[in-house]
């Protein structure tokens, strides 16, 4: 068995190579310093733009949390030759669709788009980078606007109002301590000063990487990008976050209280960033626990034991140590103190008998399938690419990816989670209805 289920990781790895190599990816910097990333695939007429903006909440600071967030919507309600509402009605009218979203490491904005349309694209967007409105009556109507999503969001969701006092108890120092979203006082309180300049450092060519996938020649991208982009001038480079959280000294609790049928529990432990050499055996390990019905979590705690009705594990990209998370709402009549006990006992299992090689290449497998999976659209390519060429600092190490994932060994697996699961170096937070004592 583990030999075929070898050749069946060496099967997807040398599919997935096929599918694309580094050479494929073709890179050009412009004189303002915006770099450009360009993979030419003719498999539809269509082709897309992704922009990673290396800005999100990590760089702000008290008094303007939540204007990362706050771009993301500005970015969309005019600029010079485009006015309000016409960047969308403009992409429509050309047979074209986006979105965007903001984290606390990046802004990203995601444009698809017939191949036909390209040099349209390419207007519109150094329009808005060059010459966004931020006219202080369209200030205000975004203003309501996010702060009525800040709202809803906490009014609606369990696990925002959770996962953000969590994450505030568990960063004491850095800026990941407040929520992308921002703080109410702060949003009510942006100046026009504090919106040009934040726009000016962060929106910059040369804090940007672009992808371009699709059904489009290199020498043709590079050319727009030359016509409409490279005038835009370079800014100087955005402040470093300097701060780094210092090491916690003994496990973080916090209670809440909200209208629940039942309790939520959110547990984390701090770990590395992506570029640590950890990343991949942690990502393994979230998997082991939380991917699939046949997960040591699901299978323990909702299948066999009934604690809890759903459980899962959370472990992704940052650009600064972040937090490896761990998710629970309990069953019907169950204490959320079962359900906590009962996720340490599956730590410790692994801590101290560590998993299977079976268990592991299942994973593994899983792994390399989600990697061939989305090289195979231009979507696909793009976010992977742009992801490992911010977050990695380098966009080939996704191609390497395949390979570090197979060098993870069991004793890697134990080995991560008896570093960084340690009770010293937690913080647990617990949602439960407001009747209860």
């Amino acid at each position: 068995m583990k030999k075929l289920l070898f050749f069946v990781f060496s099967c997807l790895y040398l599919a997935s190579q096929a599918q694309m190599k580094a050479d494929d990816v073709k890179t050009f910097i412009l004189k303002n310093g915006m770099k450009f990333l360009v993979i030419e695939d003719n498999s539809i007429p269509n082709a897309n733009m992704y922009l990673f903006y290396r800005v999100g909440s990590r760089n702000e600071y008290q008094g303007i949390t939540g204007l990362s967030h706050f771009f993301e919507h500005m970015m969309f309600n005019g600029a010079k030759k485009y006015g309000p509402k016409q960047f969308d009605r403009t992409m429509e009218f050309n047979g074209g669709s986006n979105n965007a979203y903001t984290t606390e490491n990046v802004t990203v904005y995601t444009d698809l788009f017939p191949a036909s349309a390209t040099e349209v694209i390419f207007d519109l967007e150094a329009d808005r980078i060059a010459t966004l409105s931020i006219d202080p009556k369209m200030v205000e109507s975004e203003r309501g606007v996010v702060l009525s999503e800040r709202s809803t969001g906490l009014e609606n969701s369990p696990w925002n109002m959770l996962g953000q006092a969590v994450v505030a108890q568990a960063f004491q120092e850095h800026p990941y301590h407040w929520p992308v979203i921002g703080y109410e006082d702060d949003m009510k309180n942006w100046k026009q000063g504090d919106l040009e300049r934040y726009f000016k450092t962060y929106y910059a060519p040369n804090n940007c990487v672009v992808v371009v996938s699709g059904s489009v020649k290199f020498d043709e991208v590079k050319a727009l990008a030359e016509k409409y982009i490279e005038p835009i001038p370079a800014q100087p480079d955005p402040p470093k976050v300097h701060t780094v959280e210092p090491a916690q000294t003994g496990e973080r609790r916090i209670v809440m209280q909200k209208d629940v049928a039942t309790p939520y529990l959110n547990i984390v432990y701090h770990t590395p960033n992506s570029k640590n050499e950890d990343y991949y055996a942690l990502t393994l390990l979230s998997d082991i626990l939380s991917s699939g019905k046949s997960s040591r979590l699901y299978s323990a705690l909702v299948d066999k034991k009934q604690l809890a009705t759903q459980v899962f594990t959370d472990f992704g990209q940052s650009f600064d140590p972040y937090l490896f998370g761990f998710y629970a709402i309990a069953s019907k009549g169950i204490n959320e103190n079962d359900v906590e006990k009962a996720i340490y006992e599956e730590i410790e299992k692994i801590k101290k008998e560590g998993v299977g090689e079976k268990e592991l290449q299942k994973v593994k497998n899983q792994e390399v399938i989600g990697f061939y999976n989305q090289v195979e659209t231009i979507n696909g390519k793009s976010n992977n690419i742009g992801t490992y060429e911010v977050f990695f600092g380098d966009y080939r190490k996704m191609f390497d990816a395949p390979a570090l994932y197979n060098k993870v060994t069991v004793e890697d697996i134990k080995r991560v989670a008896n570093k960084y699961f340690i009770k010293s170096n937690r913080t647990v937070g617990v949602l439960k209805s407001n009747t209860e004592e």
